[in-house]
């Protein structure tokens, strides 16, 4: 991390003062004007969906949580509600609450609502047999009625991540088990059946209607590796890509989004216990980890990272080798094919759009 020794470092105080003066952020690290930006993200989308991808409209899966929930809401403004399919896909491990919150949504916004059941899809390809088969040879009595989900730990000392597989007997008992490399990498590869199928049924209602897909990671995923390639790290447009997860919650207030959604925390909603983001991948809550992002990004010294979100010198250390960690490992996620020789005729039409800076 480059060190910047003459800087002169803003204090927090002032900072909040600063951020206060801003227009639409609930951090003051991350000020921007969410009306200014909600234009130029809709008129991008109109861009590219008439220029680039020449499509008539968007599909987008919506879940209920903040970012599917803004990027719907965008998408509307951009388009128009006749032009925007909302999917939801649930499965058996999904909350209810997931569900019913997206119902209200595409509700809300006026946009036509498809609702796909992907259990079925998933008991065919063994995705649960699959995932408890390696939770078994952790845990041998877990069976049918018991929860479970990942946590991650480590990174935040300093360590090398690693993780841990929670679970809960039918009677209520909890067990909190160290994972090996196999048992982990089977857990997720099963799990990772659940987005691959959600993208597949996106795209058929895409191909159907020529529509686009939306894809909805915030930039603490894009940047950080959290999303599952080929399954929810494919679109054809990702309209919240550059945003830090505080941003999209202030965009959420600025489109006048229902006060559930605006609340709503941050959830996998893939494992049968409840599990926070940060429990599963990030190493802090989203605003912190926000703020650290940022920090990153900007030349920011630990020190400095470490005033700005009340940790240890050595903390914010080990929170920025965690970053960096993460992309190392994320570099394989954003990978185009790697052809063996170049194909002229297609030269430069492969790639990612992204949009202007502001």
């Amino acid at each position: 991390m480059p060190q910047h020794p003459g800087r002169k470092l803003m204090s927090v105080e002032r900072a909040v003062e600063q951020g206060e003066r801003a227009v639409g952020s609930t951090s003051p690290f991350l000020a921007m004007d969410t009306e200014r930006e909600i234009h130029r993200i809709t008129r991008r989308i109109r861009e590219e969906l008439g220029g680039a991808l020449k499509r008539r409209g968007l599909v987008v899966a919506i879940s209920g949580g903040i970012d599917s929930s803004v990027c719907a809401a965008l998408a509307v403004r951009a388009v128009g509600p006749d032009r925007v399919v909302a999917l939801i896909l649930p499965e058996k491990d999904s909350s209810p609450t997931s569900r019913e919150r997206a119902e209200r949504l595409a509700d809300y916004l006026g946009m036509a609502r498809e609702v796909e059941d992907i259990a079925p899809a998933l008991e065919a390809l063994g995705c649960y047999r699959r995932r408890d088969e390696a939770i078994r040879r952790v845990i041998p009595g877990y069976g049918p009625g018991w929860k479970s989900k990942i946590v991650i730990a480590g990174g935040a000392q300093g360590q090398f991540n690693y993780f841990r597989l929670v679970a809960e007997s039918p009677e209520g008992t909890p067990f909190d088990e160290r994972l090996g490399a196999r048992e982990y990498l089977e857990i997720v590869a099963a799990t990772n059946f659940k987005q691959r199928i959600r993208k597949t049924f996106e795209y058929y209602y895409a191909d159907k209607l020529n529509f686009a897909v939306v894809g909805t990671p915030n930039r603490l995923e894009y940047d950080q590796g959290f999303f599952v390639k080929n399954g929810d790290g494919s679109a054809d447009i990702k309209p919240i890509a550059h945003l830090y997860k505080t941003q999209v919650y202030a965009l959420a207030e600025a489109l006048g989004l229902p006060g559930e959604i605006c609340s709503a925390q941050p959830s996998t909603d893939t494992y049968s216990l409840p599990q926070g983001q940060d429990e599963f991948y990030f190493v802090l809550p989203y605003q912190k980890m926000d703020v650290a992002l940022w920090a990153h990004n900007s030349g920011k010294t630990a020190e400095e990272l470490a005033e700005m979100i009340g940790l240890t010198v050595s903390g914010a250390t080990a929170i920025y080798a965690d970053i960096e960690a993460k992309r190392r490992a994320t570099r394989y996620l954003h990978l185009s094919p790697r052809l063996i020789a170049p194909v002229p005729e297609v030269a430069g039409q492969a790639g990612e759009t992204r949009l202007e800076a502001p």
